[in-house]
């Protein structure tokens, strides 16, 4: 039993190999229902009756809708060759995303324990082999647009938790909310946080949160933000600024700058632009700078402005022209701070 590919084609904006193909009920039980639960917060599932149509159909014989899968693949591998894909699919399969049928997969899973269910009957599937998380996540929600009971904001959450490796870093430890909620590490960063800043670099904005706007029209608008952005401009990847980010932080003092989120959003969407330079500045130098930072930014009148979405703007200003601004003393890059936001 496995997982055969018939076509393949290549997706320009995402710049990813993308197959067309088909298994059997039995093999995505087997094999494509264990994914779902691969994340912690996936997609709620509906009331089980309102999948209760396509279970009996299922039963009866029908052909389920296709479902999307996909990998994260950085070997930079031509996967073009038909054969080179399906050989790649089936040989990491357990290492794939559901983007598209959890409900599906999971109604399934319920037409399986009704008899004169048939396990033989195919699955015709989409996959998508990208080469990095950010891609991913671009056509996931494209994909997921329009399901209400996962946002866009819930669907970068799952993905920073689940496509990143934390354990990776040395210097940088990302908890969740139920982790802390059971035992808080020192110095740790939120994996909100962390989320936040992702999406700040996706949709290459600081303002992502808005009380004035209602829940419903921000999710439309943080979709449109991603989808205009220039995907395929990828000099520059999370992974790498969490790198970055790691290097930077065995610094207690830059650890405890980019705990405060909103240097942080305002970091990781300036970094885009300024990486190369960024990445060469060496901890006294990175540290000295944010110390100037927070002299010039103290210097603000509180009582007049909304002090965390200056934070945000500013700290973005600050590190996409740092080449100019990281060499002013306090009292210059105050007044520059004042003339930008007056």
């Amino acid at each position: 039993m496995s997982l055969k590919i018939f076509d393949t084609e290549s997706d320009k904006v995402i710049e990813s190999f993308v197959g067309a193909g088909k298994t059997t009920y039995g093999y995505a039980l087997e094999k494509l229902l264990p994914l779902t639960t691969r994340f912690d917060a996936q997609r709620k599932l509906q009331d089980r009756k309102f999948y209760k149509r396509l279970q009996r159909d299922i039963v009866k014989g029908c052909l389920m809708p296709p479902i999307t899968i996909a990998f994260v693949d950085k070997s930079g591998v031509n996967l073009s060759d038909r054969r080179q894909f399906e050989e790649f699919v089936n040989s990491n399969i357990d290492s794939g995303y559901i983007l598209d049928g959890l409900q599906r997969l999971n109604t399934l899973l319920s037409a399986s324990e009704i008899e004169g269910f048939d396990a033989k009957r195919p699955l015709h599937l989409n996959v998508i082999i990208s080469p990095s998380q950010d891609k991913l996540l671009y056509r996931m929600i494209t994909l997921n647009n329009g399901q209400k009971p996962m946002t866009p904001r819930h669907q970068v959450e799952i993905l920073t938790q689940e496509m990143f490796n934390f354990t990776g870093l040395t210097n940088v430890t990302v908890q969740t909310e139920k982790e802390r909620s059971e035992k808080i590490v020192r110095g740790a960063f939120n994996l909100s946080d962390i989320s936040n800043a992702y999406l700040a670099f996706l949709t290459n904005n600081v303002n992502n949160e808005n009380n004035k706007i209602v829940n419903e029209k921000m999710d439309e608008i943080l979709v449109g933000r991603v989808l205009d952005t220039d995907i395929s401009d990828g000099s520059v990847q999370f992974e790498d600024v969490l790198d970055l980010l790691d290097r930077l932080c065995e610094s207690a003092e830059i650890r405890r700058w980019f705990k405060v989120n909103n240097n942080l959003i305002g970091f990781c969407v300036a970094i885009k632009k300024t990486y190369p330079l960024i990445s060469d500045v060496d901890l006294e130098g990175f540290e000295k700078s944010t110390k100037i930072f927070e002299e010039a930014f103290d210097a603000i009148n509180a009582s007049k402005v909304n002090l965390g979405k200056y934070r945000r703007q500013l700290s973005r200003e600050f590190f996409e022209k740092y080449d100019v601004l990281a060499d002013k003393t306090s009292e210059e890059l105050t007044e520059y701070f004042a003339e930008i936001t007056s």
